[in-house]
C-alpha cells in the first residue's frame, strides 16, 4: 500500500489517503509521480499530492492532516528541505534538523513513577511557566 497526502496552496496537509501500489507502478517501474497521477485522477487535476510513508523512511516522518510540507526551504542550518512536520506546538520549541520533530527547550518530559501512573499523572507543557523562568516548563498534572 502507498500513502498519499494532499497539500493544500500553504503546503498543509488536508488529507491522507492510501491507494494500492498497483496504483503507483507503470510497465512494471513504481515510482511516486505514476501515484501523485492516480491521485489526480481520483480528486482533480487542480490538487497537489506527495507520497508520505507510514514507516517514516521519506520526507521525516508520516504526514497527518494539519502538518506542513516543506520543500527547498533553508532553514535551521538545513540548506534544503523535504519533509513533512507537525505545526510547531509551543514558541519555545525547535525543530530538529535530522528528525523533523519538535523538541522542548528542556529536552524530554522527566520520568513517570509507578506512583505517577497508579494515580493517573503525566506531564504537559506549560509554556507560561517557561516564558517565566526558561528552567522550568514540565507541569505534572492528572486527569480530574
Amino acid at each position: 500500500m502507498a500513502h498519499f497526502a494532499e497539500l493544500d496552496g500553504n503546503n498543509i496537509v488536508t488529507r491522507v489517503i492510501v491507494i494500492s501500489n498497483n496504483d503507483c507502478t507503470r510497465e512494471g517501474i513504481e515510482a511516486e509521480e505514476h501515484g501523485v497521477a492516480f491521485c489526480k485522477q481520483l480528486f482533480g487535476e487542480d490538487t497537489v499530492w506527495k507520497q508520505t510513508s507510514y514507516n517514516g523512511r521519506i520526507r521525516g516522518g508520516f504526514a497527518g492532516v494539519g502538518f506542513t510540507y516543506m520543500e527547498n526551504v533553508s532553514t535551521n542550518g538545513v540548506g534544503s528541505t523535504d519533509i513533512f512536520i507537525q505545526q510547531k506546538p509551543y514558541e519555545s520549541w525547535s525543530l530538529g534538523i535530522q528528525t523533523a520533530r519538535w523538541y522542548s527547550p528542556l529536552g524530554e518530559a522527566p520520568a513517570l513513577t509507578q506512583s505517577n501512573f497508579d494515580n493517573g499523572q503525566f506531564y504537559i507543557w506549560d509554556e507560561d511557566a517557561y516564558q517565566a523562568d526558561n528552567t522550568v516548563g514540565w507541569a505534572l498534572t492528572s486527569r480530574t
